[in-house]
């Protein structure tokens, strides 16, 4: 998937009209005066383009109204400050189960102190986790998003017990796939493994879209029909 001569969600050739007009980014909501837009309506701010992975993460996810955690995945994976690989997964994991949550109790001044937290918690989950010690920072994340909502601390009980069982659970289901890593497909995988860890333990239900893979074209390790995510 290379969108740089396109949009940089849908790869449509973008449209450069001879006068400016009001429009608002996709990812942060910011209004901006533009002449460039793509045929589907998508605009992405000058800020947005330009921003780290984490800054964009954290704003897309403060002004998103989605409770899928998946759709919001995807969207901002399209984003090309999001590499296939990388760090800023470790955070976007529980980003986008934060915004959901939240999203779905109605508490948006909650959701943004929460993203805040994460963001400070992924930073110290380094690239390459998942080779050097034995643990993908997308299920971290998972483990991150479960000790928020939960209010876990190292002296809790139940909420201590839940916090290690989801990202012990996702460490498994990263484990069958077998390697190399894929960060997309791991955080498709962690992401699918909280909703249902939600709805088991904490009666809590969120919508989860059914995903395939539109990013394995970058993958320079892709295991194609191998993988549970590759379009067949």
């Amino acid at each position: 998937m290379d969108f740089s001569e396109g949009c940089s969600i849908c790869g449509e050739d973008l449209v450069y009209a001879q006068e400016h007009t009001l429009k608002q980014c996709t990812y942060c909501g910011a209004i901006a005066d533009s002449n460039i837009q793509c045929p589907m309506g998508h605009f992405v701010c000058d800020a947005c383009h330009s921003s780290s992975a984490v800054e964009l993460i954290e704003k897309y996810c403060q002004q998103s109204l989605s409770i899928d955690p998946m759709k919001s995945a995807v969207m901002l994976m399209k984003s090309p400050v999001v590499k296939m690989h990388g760090p800023e997964h470790h955070f976007l994991v529980p980003a986008v189960l934060l915004t959901a949550y939240y999203n779905s109790l109605n508490e948006p001044e909650t959701k943004i102190q929460k993203l805040s937290v994460a963001r400070k918690r992924a930073e110290s989950v380094h690239g390459g986790y998942c080779g050097t010690h034995g643990a993908c920072g997308a299920a971290i994340g998972v483990g991150i998003f479960i000790s928020i909502i939960t209010g876990t601390t190292p002296l809790k009980e139940q909420e201590w017990s839940l916090s290690n069982a989801i990202t012990g659970e996702a460490l498994i289901e990263i484990s069958k796939q077998g390697g190399p890593r894929c960060c997309k497909r791991d955080s498709f995988i962690v992401i699918k493994k909280a909703v249902e860890f939600l709805k088991t333990n904490l009666d809590f239900e969120l919508p989860l879209t059914n995903v395939v893979c539109e990013f394995h074209k970058r993958n320079k390790q892709c295991r194609f029909d191998d993988c549970i995510y590759f379009p067949s």
